[in-house]
């Protein structure tokens, strides 16, 4: 099952990409702006940084990406923070005497696979830079 923490993610990904001064992006700074606590943020970040899609430098505060926005397509951040599960979970021990128990499981999985892989493949395409084109033309600054 999808959680925020695939947003959080893109939100502190897009933060590191649009501040100019990487020093600013503690992990206090960006929960500030998630709204949320600084132990979620660098929880996620390590996930972020085991992916390789940020770096950190010892002895500066701070993140930085390790590729373009472009480069950084949002199936890499929903790989990178999503536990390796189903998106839709299929209720367990339906009734096998039940006509709609016995088959219930086969048919739902192969629908939700099938939906599965269609919201991976768009991810594929979908990059950082898409997200931060639409943040910019909202005119939001930082």
């Amino acid at each position: 099952m999808v959680n925020s923490r695939f947003s959080v993610a893109i939100h502190i990904l897009s933060l590191i990409a649009s501040t100019k001064d990487n020093g600013l992006l503690t992990s206090d700074f960006i929960a500030g702006s998630v709204n949320t606590n600084p132990v979620v943020i660098r929880r996620i970040s390590g996930q972020l940084k085991k992916a390789g899609l940020i770096q950190t430098k010892s002895g500066v505060s701070g993140y930085s990406l390790t590729k373009t926005p472009v480069e950084i397509n949002l199936l890499d951040v929903y790989h990178a923070v999503q536990a390796p599960s189903e998106l839709f979970a299929i209720h367990e021990h339906p009734n096998p005497n039940c006509s709609v128990g016995k088959e219930i499981e086969q048919t739902l999985d192969t629908i939700f696979s099938s939906v599965q892989q269609a919201m991976e493949n768009e991810l594929k395409v979908r990059t950082l830079e898409d997200v931060l084109q639409r943040i910019f033309s909202a005119d939001i600054t930082f």
